[in-house]
């Protein structure tokens, strides 16, 4: 749909000169940061954001609430176009205010003070940091399945700190998580160079390896097409001709498929380290999201292609297991165990390696504007990295993976997300009219139409989540809403550097 139009323009943005009305100053706009990203680099920490753990697991999880190889592809393929919408939408804010602090700074001009620190205060309670913890925790899960890590006793892993955090279970997993956040962590403080290249590798390599599972599980005599037009006898949508019973019956695969394309807005807080930012991140937008959405809904149908619904539904009642290590024991045995699990291994390291870069430059934005620990508005004085934001974010992703599970935090995380998410495709609207007159190196596609769509996709998933898993909405709900002490206490204090 118009993508001899969508590539002119695409074209149009890389050739083009930056625009004398361009909201961001290369120099003045950074605060000690510096611009050392350019575009291919840029794409590739897209990549590298989304490709995590998601497209190995989920796929399980999925088919044990819905059965049928039909639905799980449908469920693919609108987390991956609803996510595309919201990354198109999104790359005409990205345009207009290329600042540090991707989201926040964007926030700032469309709603205000408090709805920008809202959102920068949920990315550190709930989203971004158990991402980073959650991602952290699927690699050394995977360490544990070839080398298992130690545990403490059944009595001391059944302890619960207040009455509800198992703290100590699976305590050798969690400690080789917490290694890996402080590990990538010092990383970064390092310098932007060393976690950029660290992640230009990796994703690469990622991508070849998955591009390699499609081609042998399609070459392989072991799979077969009838796998993917089989549900299993107990499947039923009970959708007739309700949408909304439909979307209730896609729902849970949905969420864990909107898991694994998490990760796509992250690249508007790297906004002043980015060369040319009000075109290489749109861009990087486009290209990235474009280019992971058509791995993931080849690499599923591949596994649907090699295992019956059936077997990953068996597979999705062991905890330890992984759908995609199960998909390549089958065609290459302990071989393509070794494969797959190396693989989920370098894909989470870098999942990891790429969050804990991004999402540490919103905190460091909130601090400069006094509305966050004043810690993390500390740059390294040599390396030019938000060191203060970086270690803060490490503390507590690090909390974080001590107090919840896996799909716990997966859950939490995409709920409190498409509140903000929704928020940022209404702000186009506002925009157009509070900002008539600026330079717009890219429109939101489809507009208005497209980003309207999404805002209401947004607004149905979050109440549907609030209905059916009430108990981690809450908990997400209670996290942000811890932060309004905070805000009133850091405003009452605060002399701002500038005015937003």
């Amino acid at each position: 749909m118009g993508t001899n139009k969508n590539m002119a323009y695409i074209v149009a943005m890389i050739q083009s000169p930056s625009p004398a009305t361009s909201t961001t100053d290369n120099n003045a706009s950074n605060k000690g940061l510096i611009r050392t990203i350019g575009l291919v680099t840029a794409i590739l920490l897209v990549v590298s954001q989304m490709i995590g753990s998601g497209v190995f697991k989920k796929v399980t999880i999925m088919a044990a609430g819905l059965p049928s190889p039909t639905y799980i592809m449908l469920a693919w393929l609108i987390a991956g176009g609803v996510s595309m919408v919201g990354a198109l939408t999104n790359s005409e804010v990205c345009g207009i205010i290329a600042d540090p602090g991707g989201q926040y700074a964007y926030f700032r001009k469309m709603y205000g003070r408090f709805f920008a620190f809202l959102f920068g205060w949920a990315s550190f309670a709930v989203i971004q940091s158990a991402t980073i913890a959650s991602v952290a925790y699927v690699f050394a899960q995977s360490v544990n399945t070839v080398m298992p890590l130690p545990r403490l006793s059944p009595e001391m892993e059944s302890y619960l700190l207040f009455g509800f955090l198992p703290i100590f279970n699976n305590l050798g997993v969690k400690g080789l998580t917490i290694i890996l956040i402080g590990g990538l962590t010092t990383i970064n403080i390092l310098g932007v160079k060393y976690g950029s290249k660290v992640s230009d590798v990796l994703a690469t390599l990622i991508a070849i390896a998955i591009i390699f599972i499609i081609i042998t599980a399609f070459g392989s005599s072991k799979g077969s097409w009838d796998n993917i037009t089989h549900d299993a006898t107990e499947f039923s949508t009970g959708a007739g001709a309700n949408f909304g019973s439909l979307f209730s019956a896609l729902f849970p695969a949905m969420m864990a498929a909107f898991w694994a394309y998490e990760g796509w807005n992250n690249m508007g807080y790297l906004g002043g380290e980015i060369k040319k930012p009000e075109r290489y991140i749109p861009l990087s937008l486009i290209i990235g999201v474009g280019f992971v959405m058509l791995l993931y809904t080849t690499v599923n149908l591949a596994y649907l292609y090699v295992l019956p619904v059936e077997q990953l539904v068996a597979i999705s009642k062991d905890e330890n297991s992984i759908g995609a290590v199960a998909v390549m024991e089958a065609l290459l045995g302990n071989t393509g165990v070794i494969f797959v699990s190396s693989l989920i291994l370098v894909a989470t390291f870098n999942s990891t390696n790429g969050v804990i870069l991004t999402a540490s430059r919103l905190y460091y934005a909130m601090a400069l504007d006094r509305l966050f620990f004043k810690q993390a508005a500390v740059c390294h004085p040599v390396n030019k990295t938000p060191s203060g934001s970086l270690i803060l974010q490490a503390v507590w992703s690090s909390i974080l993976v001590l107090s919840a599970s896996f799909d716990i935090l997966t859950d939490m995380l995409v709920f409190a997300a498409f509140i903000f998410y929704g928020a940022m495709a209404a702000g186009v609207f506002i925009l157009r009219s509070s900002m008539p007159n600026a330079h717009r190196p890219v429109r939101a596609l489809g507009y208005p139409i497209l980003p309207a769509i999404f805002v209401l996709f947004c607004a149905a998933l979050v109440l549907n989540t609030l209905v059916v898993q009430t108990s981690q909405s809450l908990w997400g709900l209670a996290l942000i809403g811890s932060g309004v002490p905070f805000y009133l206490y850091w405003q009452s204090i605060r002399k701002p550097v500038a005015e937003a």
